[in-house]
């Protein structure tokens, strides 16, 4: 029942149904990692545009992780769900405590995969953001409502196969979704992968220090 090989695969795909976005000099395509920077180096080579990551961490509700608060994500950006903090009652203190912790993860993840690279400035552009799938879409509706914190001037979400009703919800966010396929029942996103591995920290650096050489201005 897989439609793709591998996240290769898939990237070159998508980039086909995103190739009117080819050549132009306001695109940027981000990636969640881990599993969205193979999907995501394949379009941003194909489109010739650079490439760099999305990094979204949860904010879980203190003593209850598992519901979230909010999220923090690349580039200082924090967004609240408001309904859940006054509806606990939770405290600014307590808030800040569980963003400290959490931003100190984002951003030792941030050096590890980035290095001394600066990030892409996103400021009206249009950011293309690229995940191997979605299925609850919980991660993504973060990553977008983060995004639009940095003033681009356009989000768009694309992925090689995600839940239809996740997309539904995306809609109301981003300005567009590009989804190759949305299976029902959906299940999981692995399983519409022939080949789905683990994405390692070290092929998340490699792809990101490949695709900055690729896009290095001609002298």
């Amino acid at each position: 029942m897989w439609m793709f090989e591998d996240r290769r695969e898939a990237g070159k795909k998508l980039a086909m149904a995103l190739s009117g976005y080819a050549g132009r000099n306001d695109v940027v395509v981000l990636a969640l990692p881990r599993g969205g920077v193979p999907v995501a180096f394949e379009v941003a080579c194909s489109l010739r545009a650079p490439l760099d990551l999305l990094l979204v961490r949860k904010l879980g509700v203190p003593r209850h992780r598992e519901l979230a608060m909010g999220a923090i994500a690349s580039g200082g950006v924090r967004v609240m769900n408001d309904e859940i903090v006054n509806t606990l009652s939770i405290s600014r203190e307590a808030i800040d405590e569980v963003a400290r912790a959490e931003t100190v993860e984002l951003e030792r993840r941030e050096r590890a995969y980035r290095g001394d690279r600066d990030r892409v400035d996103i400021a009206d552009q249009t950011v293309i953001v690229i995940d191997d799938g979605i299925a609850t879409g919980a991660t993504m509706l973060a990553a977008v409502s983060a995004l639009k914190k940095l003033k681009p001037a356009r989000v768009v979400v694309a992925v090689p196969t995600a839940a239809a009703d996740s997309c539904i919800k995306l809609r109301r966010t981003a300005d567009e979704v590009i989804s190759l396929a949305n299976p029902e029942p959906y299940i999981a996103v692995g399983r519409w992968y022939r080949l789905f591995p683990q994405t390692s920290d070290v092929e998340v650096k490699d792809l990101l220090d490949k695709a900055a050489e690729r896009h290095q201005p001609t002298p």
